[in-house]
């Protein structure tokens, strides 16, 4: 091993040593803070082991604030495992619609038919581990929460934490590189009398405190930073990188008295499996070029999936021109959109054509 990088571990070990020798003193201080200060969510305020599974899987890759609303019409709908079950896929996706990465409700869906299934859900965190759309922090999350097991959970507020505890030098790959690393000093660190308070509480410090731009004046474990010794946290965690991949999407804006030419997206799509969005160019035989010097544009769209940055450019095509003949696609009545399971990016849109916005408009997801 180099020396460089033998020194590195070293340096790790010893701050990752002294903040593991003062758990307790950092643990008291961590839970008073957040008796007094965490927020009033539904989830916390009622919980139960069905309300916390689908808060994780609603709050992954989501703002809080976005998935309140959605969580609570949810829970009203499908109170519990059975219910959720028991309800078809097309309701789960509309109570689902606007939240993105439609998977997560998916597997959501599969997931409850498999507990609804069992005499009682498992307490591990390896168990869990087993079911559709659960990581190893949903796991430990749900767990810990529910049943007191005494897992860590590391997610990117967990990881802002812990590197500023220990003031880390790494760059990290990506944030799946980074919940690993700390993984055995959140375990380490973690209240096995109160787990679920513990993680709770680490979460709630990296969404309020520990932001990317940190708040350090009034932050509770202030004594224990690394970083905040030496004025470093702002820039830590430090990561390469992300790759993000442009591409453009040209689509058809087509209405036949009161009907709007829509498609639905295959049961097999991996992202939008049975959502409805406006035509692509290729859904009615005409190449994009042939589109844009036939039509008129109508709205021009941004949306973000994944790692890919999508530009959508929405044209006004003649209804002689288009091929209507692909089985995806639909004439769908004006008074019925409301009704259809429609991707948040273009339920958007098709409301500001129908409102006769003009182009470009340019919207971000």
């Amino acid at each position: 091993m180099p020396l460089k990088k033998s020194r590195r571990s070293k340096e790790e070990s010893a701050k990752n040593r002294c903040l593991l020798e003062a758990a307790p003193a950092f643990q008291k201080a961590l839970h008073d803070w957040y008796d007094k200060n965490h927020r009033k969510l539904p989830w916390r305020e009622r919980p139960s082991l069905y309300r916390t599974v689908v808060s994780e899987f609603m709050c992954q890759q989501t703002r809080i604030r976005t998935v309140l609303p959605y969580f609570e019409r949810w829970v009203k709908a499908l109170p519990d495992f059975k219910r959720l079950a028991e309800a078809p896929e097309e309701q789960v996706l509309k109570l689902w619609e606007g939240l993105g990465y439609y998977r997560r409700a998916r597997n959501l869906h599969k997931l409850a038919k498999e507990i609804a299934a069992l005499d009682e859900p498992p307490r591990s965190a390896k168990e869990w581990l087993k079911f559709p759309g659960i990581g190893p922090y949903s796991a430990a999350a749900i767990t810990s929460i529910a049943f007191d097991t005494p897992a860590a959970c590391v997610d990117g507020n967990v990881v802002r934490v812990l590197a500023r505890l220990t003031n880390t030098d790494i760059l990290f790959k990506n944030t799946g590189s980074a919940n690993r690393h700390f993984q055995p000093l959140a375990q380490g660190l973690l209240d096995r009398a109160a787990p679920g308070k513990h993680n709770q509480a680490m979460m709630e410090l990296g969404a309020t405190h520990c932001q990317p731009k940190p708040e350090c004046d009034d932050c509770p474990v202030e004594s224990f930073c690394e970083a905040r010794k030496h004025d470093s946290a702002e820039n830590i965690p430090q990561f390469l990188p992300r790759q993000t991949e442009k591409l453009e999407i040209t689509r058809i804006w087509r209405m036949r008295g009161n009907k709007i030419l829509l498609s639905r997206a295959a049961k097999n799509s991996r992202q939008l499996a049975g959502l409805c969005e406006l035509p692509t160019a290729e859904s009615v035989g005409l190449p994009p070029e042939k589109i844009r010097t036939a039509g008129i544009l109508k709205l021009r769209g941004k949306r973000s999936i994944t790692r890919f940055s999508i530009t959508e450019w929405i044209y006004e095509v003649p209804e002689k021109k288009l091929c209507t003949k692909d089985r995806s696609l639909f004439w769908a009545d004006r008074d019925e959109i409301s009704s259809l399971t429609i991707s948040g990016p273009h339920r958007r849109w098709i409301s500001k054509l129908l409102n006769g916005e003009k182009a470009p408009f340019e919207a971000e997801n």
